[in-house]
């Protein structure tokens, strides 16, 4: 590997080579912005070589992620960048702030901001592909989306642009992406990284974080940007030893119950994707010595069309004035579901919403009750592999209709709930990557990254495609 070409492991080894005086941060920050100039996945919106030259040569190797060159996803802030929730509408917005998450990366861990990758429209699709932007394609498949909403990190990182990206979760959009580009994609508990400044809780599902190539990195990361920030009320005290507790857990592990579920959420996964990741499963369970539980039951209330109408609530209501008159400048999936949700939202609505979610909290709570319910539960990341760039969103396996809904079925009721679960690489089904999701209870994220620990090392993966 030549420091003329972005560093194709991770990021804690990337650090190594800095403070081992092997390659530098001004080096590695040129090669990554002359990678994004030949970029082929369309992964960055907007890039300031300048700016992240200029902090590269003043980087502190000493930090967390002392000097390397980062992606902070273009629906989160940073402060004189365009900060346009990748929306026609907003194209000219600037940023006069900066998103905690990305600010505590940049700030105490020492990394490198280069610059904004794409995101699907306000968050609100799981492909990326928008009027402002285009299409980003997946890495491990060109013709593939890389999903979304934190698409252009997730390829970015897969791709061999860049080791880490900021990511964001308010229906899957860590764990979505992470499964689809073979990357680790950990939602932490609600409140686990602060959504300041000018947090707005909406339907309250919405966790901060990355995409990354390694059980390390992530928790890393968490090392770095977890914490409490007053003007986040919500967001919950610090916690130490992310890193560190990698591999000290594996007695903990030992015992605990696990359920493996097909059809987690309602959602129908293909059965060639079912049939790898139960076999995947059962090598997680021989490994970690979990004991498998069959009897429990593991069904949710359905809450797609609920999370639906909240979110859109808060599009509608930032589109202001301009709504109707923009709508050809959306995406068709926002556009369209701006329309089929525009003026359902009442006080029966409302009602219906808070009562479905009570229906779930009260089913996740009894399936991972400490007595007679799980510790984990194991599912897919995904139904299928990752499907076409353009979209449209996937409906059908094998003729039967699943609705564009699938897709997140396996991952809303985590955000819904706001337990933490993480996205695992897990292997391959026809030449693309999959993802286990390890689902565990609120506060447990040292138990899943112990989990996908375990699985990096005894199954490892490619930290990058082959097309970068």
């Amino acid at each position: 590997m030549t420091s003329d070409s972005p560093w194709r492991g991770d990021a804690c080894s990337l650090v190594d080579e800095f403070r081992a005086g092997r390659r530098t941060p001004l080096e590695e920050t040129a090669a990554v912005l002359a990678a994004i100039e030949r970029d082929p996945f369309n992964c960055f919106s907007h890039v300031d070589p300048e700016r992240a030259l200029a902090a590269a040569a003043q980087a502190d190797v000493s930090l967390p992620f002392g000097g390397v060159p980062f992606g902070v996803k273009e629906l989160d802030q940073v402060e004189g960048w365009p900060d346009t929730s990748a929306s026609v509408p907003f194209a000219d917005h600037i940023a006069t702030e900066t998103s905690e998450n990305g600010r505590r990366i940049r700030d105490l861990g020492g990394a490198v901001m280069v610059g904004l990758t794409t995101a699907s429209e306000f968050g609100g699709v799981n492909v990326t592909r928008t009027v402002l932007n285009g299409v980003t394609r997946n890495p491990w498949g060109p013709d593939r989306t890389p999903g979304g909403s934190s698409g252009g990190s997730a390829a970015a990182v897969a791709g061999g642009l860049v080791t880490l990206g900021t990511a964001g979760d308010g229906g899957g959009s860590i764990r979505i992406p992470a499964g689809f580009t073979n990357l680790v994609g950990l939602k932490g508990t609600f409140g686990r990284i602060p959504r300041s400044p000018g947090a707005r809780y909406g339907n309250l599902t919405v966790n901060y974080g990355c995409v990354s190539r390694s059980v390390r990195d992530t928790a890393r990361w968490f090392d770095v940007a977890n914490g409490h920030d007053p003007r986040d009320p919500l967001s919950l005290p610090r916690v130490e030893g992310w890193e560190a507790g990698l591999g000290t857990l594996g007695d903990t592990l030992r015992g605990l119950r696990v359920a493996v579920v097909a059809n987690w959420g309602g959602a129908m996964v293909s059965p060639a994707m079912w049939e790898h990741l139960e076999h995947v499963s059962e090598s997680v369970i021989d490994d970690c010595g979990f004991v498998r539980v069959d009897d429990i039951d593991t069904t949710l209330p359905r809450m797609g069309a609920a999370w639906s109408i909240s979110g859109m609530i808060s599009i509608r209501s930032r589109l202001g004035d301009m709504w109707p008159d923009c709508a050809a400048d959306l995406t068709p999936e926002i556009s369209a579901g701006l329309h089929m949700t525009d003026g359902r939202y009442g006080v029966e609505a409302r009602e219906r919403i808070e009562q479905r979610r009570v229906d779930l909290n009260e089913a996740m709570a009894r399936i991972f009750d400490a007595a007679d319910g799980v510790d984990l539960v194991l599912c897919a990341a995904n139904p299928d592999v990752a499907f076409a760039a353009e979209g449209p969103l996937p409906g059908v396996f094998g003729g039967v209709e699943a609705g564009p809904g699938n897709n997140g079925l396996l991952t809303f009721p985590a955000n819904l709930h706001g337990n933490p679960a993480i996205s695992v690489p897990a292997g391959f089904v026809e030449g693309l990557p999959v993802g286990l999701q390890v689902v565990g209870r609120h506060f447990s994220e040292p138990l899943l990254l112990e989990v996908a620990h375990r699985m990096e090392r005894s199954m490892p993966w490619p930290l990058v495609a082959p097309a970068a």
